[in-house]
């Protein structure tokens, strides 16, 4: 029986942790993988290090953030794809695990697991288990738990596996768009959670398989000095409510339960982040064209 080929993809710019992010990938246990690093580093660090490694996919890319994200994935070549970001790490099983839960059924559009956040000293600050068992769930139940709770619980890109066919069926475009709303700025990740699992499921693993390393002191889109659109991983969860009742996926009745807490949110975030006030005020739009009706 052939193993199905994994893309290992790694979008990279910070050289800090790179080679052992790159060391993980190639440690897998699962034996077909192609590794792909996508290097817009503005020095040639990152390009070093993968010649050491002449198995390795290297390209360099003059676009930067999810630009550089959207490039390495629509260039994965393998049955599935296993995004990892450029300090993040894989636990040696990672892959097999995954590929093992998604061949279980074609239904399994999206893999994600437990994750354990780690400092850059690589000791262990917080474990992440969203779930305390293996299973499946609904795309459309997760959009609801996700919009709902204004939370996302399935973690960094480093996280998850999809089907590359499942990515190409979306587009290049449509990856991070819900709706009328584009969350490129903020909810990226979660808005690509939830394209790749409409109309199939997601499925958890109860394993702590990847290691999400935050460090502050790098530049990242989880650091809030070094992201100018860091206030946007707030305000897009006030537009993932509009645009999830839009899709019928939450109804009025849920929507305007929200209501007070939006408003809660917004208020206490108004002077931190100005992307609060317009997504507020297009929420209390929308809410006034419901009762108008």
């Amino acid at each position: 029986m052939s193993l199905p080929k994994v893309s290992i993809v790694i979008p990279s710019y910070k050289a800090v942790h790179f080679e052992a992010c790159l060391r993980s990938a190639i440690g897998q246990t699962y034996l077909n993988t192609e590794i792909l690093v996508s290097d817009n580093c503005p020095t040639e660090d990152i390009k070093d290090i993968c010649a050491r490694f002449p198995w390795v996919i290297y390209q360099r890319n003059t676009v930067i953030r999810e630009d550089n994200v959207l490039s390495v994935l629509f260039s994965a070549k393998g049955k599935y794809i296993k995004p990892l970001f450029d300090d993040d790490l894989l636990h040696p099983f990672c892959i097999e695990r995954m590929v093992s839960a998604m061949e279980m059924s074609p239904q399994n559009q999206l893999i994600f697991s437990a994750s354990q956040v780690i400092n850059s000293d690589n000791q262990r600050t917080d474990v992440r288990r969203p779930y305390e068992a293996n299973g499946n769930l609904d795309g459309r139940d997760m959009q609801r738990s996700m919009a709902l709770g204004m939370r996302n619980f399935v973690g960094e890109f480093s996280s998850i596996m999809f089907r590359r066919d499942k990515l190409w069926a979306i587009g290049y475009k449509d990856l991070f768009r819900i709706g009328r709303h584009d969350f490129t700025r903020g909810l990226a990740d979660v808005a690509a959670y939830i394209n790749l699992a409409r109309d199939g499921q997601a499925f958890y693993i109860d394993e702590e398989l990847t290691y999400f390393r935050h460090d502050p002191r790098l530049e990242s889109n989880s650091n809030i000095n070094a992201n100018p659109y860091f206030g946007n991983c707030f305000s897009d969860y006030i537009d993932l409510l509009v645009v999830s009742h839009e899709a019928g996926v939450i109804n009025t009745e849920e929507l305007l339960a929200l209501e007070a807490q939006v408003a809660d949110v917004s208020a206490r975030l108004h002077d931190v982040f100005v992307q609060m006030a317009p997504a507020h005020q297009r929420y209390r739009d929308y809410v006034a064209t419901l009762r108008q009706v």
